[in-house]
């Protein structure tokens, strides 16, 4: 199904399966195509030998794509985890934005898809009453693994608009900061909070590669005019803030 008044037009994927019984839809995960046009990525995503599909697509001029009806399970998460959950594919909803990617040439997200998808994401969590707090990158499920939609993305555009959780980052500036290979009451803290969050994390103390990994993801979403994994004063500061905001 899909909000009335919406631009769209349908091409069905087969990639899908049934939900996992028992989890009701939760999620809202937005990605980047990585692909040089849209139809394209349209193409790949409901070829049943690419195995990855989603349930919407939506182009550069703001025109949306439904492959997938959003009873049924699409394969756009993959290997994944937020708040404990694992098979986040079965959770969510999961739309593709059309943009080349960083591999080629990752350009601004245009105002008019900027605003259908806004408009498509505040349908979608309205029917399935989804938490701010769960409308989520890829990147925030697999962190490493991914980095769509990328530090491009404004999130603070969606949230003006009704759609996903954010605050203004903290500014960059000086002071302390935590990085790979400290450790200690500092680094747990961190942990905590962005496994508090519902990152995918193991609170230990050492501020490891997988920290850092996280710590990139975080920026990528809600900081993102330093993305480099070092939790200085900004960055944590700005974690703090979200914490409060829940």
């Amino acid at each position: 199904m899909i909000g009335t008044g919406l631009p769209h037009r349908v091409q069905l994927s087969p990639n899908i399966n049934e939900r996992r019984v028992g989890k009701p839809i939760s999620v809202l995960v937005l990605h980047y195509t990585g692909m040089s046009s849209a139809q394209k990525a349209c193409d790949w995503l409901c070829n049943a030998q690419s195995e990855v599909s989603c349930h919407y697509l939506v182009d550069e001029q703001g025109a949306i794509v439904q492959m997938v009806d959003e009873a049924a399970r699409a394969w756009h998460a993959g290997v994944s985890l937020w708040h404990g959950d694992e098979d986040i594919n079965s959770l969510s909803i999961g739309i593709e934005i059309q943009n080349t990617g960083h591999s080629l040439g990752y350009e601004d997200f245009p105002l008019p898809q900027m605003q259908a998808v806004a408009a498509l994401s505040k349908d979608i969590i309205q029917r399935n009453a989804i938490k701010p707090r769960n409308v989520l990158a890829h990147s925030d499920i697999a962190p490493g693994r991914k980095i769509d939609p990328g530090e491009k993305f404004d999130w603070g555009f969606l949230h003006e608009q009704g759609v996903g959780h954010y605050v203004a980052p903290e500014p960059l500036s000086g002071g302390s900061f935590l990085q790979m290979g400290d450790s200690g009451d500092p680094v747990m803290a961190l942990q905590a909070m962005l496994k508090l969050y519902g990152y995918g994390l193991e609170v230990n103390g050492s501020f490891d590669q997988r920290t850092r990994i996280v710590v990139e993801a975080f920026q990528r979403h809600f900081r993102r005019e330093r993305v480099d994994g070092i939790a200085d004063a900004s960055t944590v500061t700005t974690l703090h803030k979200l914490l409060r905001a829940l």
